[in-house]
């Protein structure tokens, strides 16, 4: 709230007290990083280049594993519907999102192919790409280098 008394008329905004602002799309798409990064290849197997994450390891878990990865992957599209992205890039980000859980459903075959889709990744660097496209390039480099859309 302001110092500054209201307006002859015009009653002050009490909402405004509450409001908090909106982060940059670059905060935004920074924290987005960090987030695939920790569910899709958080972890290297030593001695490899195979990398998983959380979604990978929570897969392993019956009955909620598959369903659980979903609440981050959700958050993900939210924010790429907030950052603008265009209706069919959003339908192929919930395709991704879509085949990761379809495929990580099935049972111990199913987290084994898990570690490759890395459909968080590929969300994630499509919406770099839409805000490349829209704002010009990021003041920061991809904190993810091998998952393009």
């Amino acid at each position: 709230m302001t110092d500054r008394p209201a307006e002859a008329g015009v009653a002050p905004d009490p909402a405004a007290a509450y409001a908090t602002p909106t982060p940059p799309p670059w905060e935004r798409l920074r924290r987005l990083e960090r987030l695939a990064d920790n569910l899709d290849s958080r972890y290297r197997i030593p001695g490899t280049s195979i990398r998983f994450g959380w979604d990978s390891i929570l897969g392993l878990v019956p009955g909620i594993g598959d369903i659980a990865p979903l609440g981050p992957a959700g958050y993900i599209l939210l924010e790429g519907h907030r950052l603008g992205m265009p209706g069919p890039s959003k339908a192929k980000m919930a395709g991704w999102t879509a085949l990761d859980w379809a495929v990580g459903s099935v049972p111990l075959i199913g987290d084994l192919l898990d570690v490759g889709i890395k459909s968080n990744r590929r969300n994630v660097a499509a919406i770099r790409a839409h805000l490349e496209r829209v704002h010009g390039p990021a003041p920061f480099p991809p904190a993810v280098e091998d998952a393009r859309p």
